[in-house]
């Protein structure tokens, strides 16, 4: 693997709330890393501004808003995110099969021949979560087969991937394939604490158990120097042989 390669895979949680902080990581950080991820909190206060400015800077765009409602909704809901010209957006596998069928489907209908649509990705069972969050929920069963059983819908709707602890990846591979794309949160180089994920590896562990993409935030931005802190993550990645 090339460093610009492992660069790419790193994808920057941009968790702010000022438009002014974006414009301040876009241009910090987008030599440094391959994507940024705008969630619900930035998205909630600045709106389609965060995803243009990101863009203005150069950077690309992961829009994290996790859509789960009635089919027909998030279907429109991810026409707008590719409107917008992000390159992934994610939905709710717990939506169900019609639901992420339809958004599939729609998606396809509207973006059609040269104009390219977001990687559509599906999120199986949160990171924060572990099997006593699911029991609470009513579901028994344990958290890897929780997720296969998630993603192997997803793909039978036709979702590009989803997003997975790195602990299930593997999992998820031997499930769905080699071209499945596996974005992981729950990443954590060897220098940072493990804050509040439960199931975690290190960067080197999570791209040699065949991630595709690592979602990693307070381990960048709180470090003294940001970019240094990309940049021994990228070291860590390129350590994973």
């Amino acid at each position: 693997m090339t460093r610009e390669e492992a660069v790419k895979k790193i994808i920057f949680a941009m968790d702010v709330k000022e438009f002014s902080d974006v414009q301040y990581w876009a241009e910090l950080l987008s030599q440094h890393v391959g994507m940024f991820k705008v969630g619900k909190q930035l998205y909630t206060a600045c709106g389609p501004a965060a995803v243009r400015m990101i863009q203005k800077c150069g950077g690309e765009v992961f829009l994290d808003l996790k859509y789960h409602d009635i089919p027909n909704t998030v279907a429109m809901a991810a026409v707008e995110a590719a409107n917008l010209g992000v390159q992934l957006c994610d939905l709710h596998a717990m939506g169900g099969y019609e639901m992420m069928n339809k958004t599939m489907e729609t998606l396809d209908k509207n973006f059609s021949g040269c104009t390219a649509r977001p990687k559509v990705l599906a999120i199986t069972v949160l990171t924060s979560s572990n099997e006593e969050t699911l029991r609470g929920i009513g579901i028994d069963l344990p958290v890897p087969e929780m997720v296969v059983k998630l993603a192997k819908l997803a793909k039978s709707a036709g979702v590009d991937g989803v997003v997975a602890s790195p602990q299930e990846v593997e999992l998820i591979r031997e499930a769905c394939g080699k071209d499945f794309l596996v974005v992981t949160p729950g990443v954590r180089p060897s220098f940072a604490s493990a804050d509040d994920q439960k199931r975690i590896m290190t960067p080197a562990e999570a791209v040699k158990a065949g991630a595709d993409y690592l979602v990693i935030g307070r381990p960048i931005a709180a470090a003294e120097s940001p970019a240094a802190a990309a940049q021994k993550i990228v070291e860590e990645i390129l350590l994973r042989d």
